[in-house]
């Protein structure tokens, strides 16, 4: 057990050096949050098909619960119940789009985690960053619970507990907690909890932030003290539910599973679920009395409960929908917290886009039209007033608009476009496209996985830290 007190002491220090212009302590989030012997109870896993590229190794770490799928190098480090993806790393002699031009690829790339902390946290690659396309970094670095590094590479930060750092190369700088950005590069900066940044260049700037006392009540954190709040114990009261799909090696699948379409070995489905053809559930996604419709999607940590999804809908990492029905293309974004109940319904019109962090927690039933921009904190329609405004409206604004504590700087119509080709890409690459021969995707390419199981050593000055290990195709 001393190696691994040693190990997390070691990213503590690498962390306060990164962040000491903020005089930023790690050591009182990170220290004694998760208790040594609780790294000890989990195995790891890494997913193998043909289509992903294939090299696991692991130096001196604690890999606790994480799940692997593609290349990726892991060097003193600790990833408690963290899932890297690595599905859609670039191959040497790609050529990346950027900014109308072509740049080559000059090896395959990797995934590299080194002296990092990820408490509960998804990786998923594919680095918008043109200056290192060969190595997809996470370095000097702790992120909290249910925080995403979503194409992101991040040097020297500390990533609050449900924040999401999304297609930005980020370097010393601090997230808070329940903060979205995704704003291509950030220095130096500390961004206050439940900041929602959405900005590309000179292009538009999309900014909101919630106030404090919604984020006490649903999520909230201090020093020494475990994150608290709604989403936390949303999330705690169907722990056990999880358990049994970790504790058995072979599980028949609890739904049917159309050509087409793949529900991952760890997710959870209860109830009177459906799943129809193209359909991606990802691992750690938990479906309740869900219907999804063709093309839909539920990505890591997503739940679904006692809701219908007509089809072609993207519900992003972390996002949860309880008794709401969504037309077709309906996209949810990063973390989004979406509750209605059988007596309050929620409705959500066709192509509607919710934006990243976007708290529903009804008071009354609630009807969003097709076609609308959402965001922000919703109890009732007299809320929705000051937190949407139409799809065919936003596109208009060419200079600003604030529209209560939103703000909006340039080109509507680019930020409409660049969303909705967004959603496209991500349909595409999920395969919700798939005609049976063509534009395979995700839920193609998934439906063989096969998972090999690692575990740490149990006794010793090396308990719950991980054999170096170095697995290849």
């Amino acid at each position: 057990m001393k190696q691994l007190e040693n190990l997390i002491d070691r990213i503590v220090e690498r962390i306060n050096v990164n962040l000491r212009d903020f005089k930023f302590d790690a050591g009182p989030f990170v220290r004694s949050l998760i208790p040594s012997n609780q790294l000890v109870k989990f195995y790891a896993f890494c997913g193998v098909t043909p289509q992903h590229p294939f090299h696991f190794q692991f130096i001196r770490s604690n890999l606790a619960g994480s799940y692997f799928l593609g290349r990726c190098t892991v060097d003193h480090a600790v990833l408690y119940k963290s899932d890297i993806r690595g599905d859609e790393l670039k191959a040497k002699g790609d050529r990346f789009q950027f900014q109308g031009s072509e740049i080559p690829v000059y090896e395959d790339e990797i995934i590299r985690i080194k002296d990092a902390y990820l408490i509960k946290t998804l990786v998923h690659c594919y680095s918008h960053d043109p200056e290192v396309l060969e190595e997809f970094l996470i370095q000097n670095t702790a992120s909290m619970h249910y925080a995403n590094i979503h194409g992101s590479p991040v040097e020297g930060c500390f990533i609050g507990p449900f924040a999401t750092v999304d297609l930005t190369t980020l370097h010393d700088s601090v997230i808070g907690a329940f903060s979205y950005v995704q704003v291509g590069e950030l220095s130096h900066q500390y961004i206050e909890p439940g900041t929602i940044w959405v900005k590309a260049g000179d292009v538009f700037d999309f900014r909101y932030s919630y106030s404090k006392k919604v984020l006490k009540k649903y999520i909230f954190i201090e020093s020494d003290i475990p994150p608290r709040g709604i989403f936390i114990d949303f999330i705690r009261n169907r722990k056990t539910d999880f358990q049994k799909i970790f504790d058995v090696v072979n599980l028949t699948a609890p739904v049917a599973v159309p050509h087409g379409a793949s529900l991952n070995r760890y997710a959870l489905v209860k109830g009177e679920s459906h799943i129809s053809e193209n359909v991606l559930v990802a691992q750690r996604a938990y479906l309740e009395n869900a219907w999804l419709g063709k093309g839909a999607n539920a990505q890591e940590n997503c739940y679904i409960i006692n809701s219908r999804l007509e089809g072609n809908n993207v519900t992003a990492h972390g996002g949860k929908i309880i008794h709401a029905n969504l037309g077709k293309n309906v996209f949810v974004g990063f973390n989004s917290f979406l509750r209605g109940t059988a007596d309050l319904p929620l409705e959500i019109g066709e192509r509607s886009i919710i934006m990243p962090h976007t708290i529903i927690d009804l008071n009354e039933p609630l009807k969003i039209p097709a076609e609308h921009v959402v965001w922000g904190y919703i109890r009732n329609a007299k809320d929705l007033e000051t937190h949407t405004i139409s799809i065919k409206k936003l596109s208009k604004v060419k200079k600003e608009l604030a529209l209560g504590a939103m703000k909006f700087q340039g080109s509507g119509s680019e930020f409409v476009k660049g969303f909705k080709h967004r959603i496209e890409h991500i349909l595409e690459a999920n395969g919700a496209f798939f005609d049976g021969k063509q534009n395979r995707g995700h839920a193609q390419k998934g439906q063989d996985v096969s998972f090999n199981i690692i575990h740490p050593y149990h006794e010793g000055q090396k308990k719950g830290v991980y054999p170096t290990i170095d697995i290849r195709s």
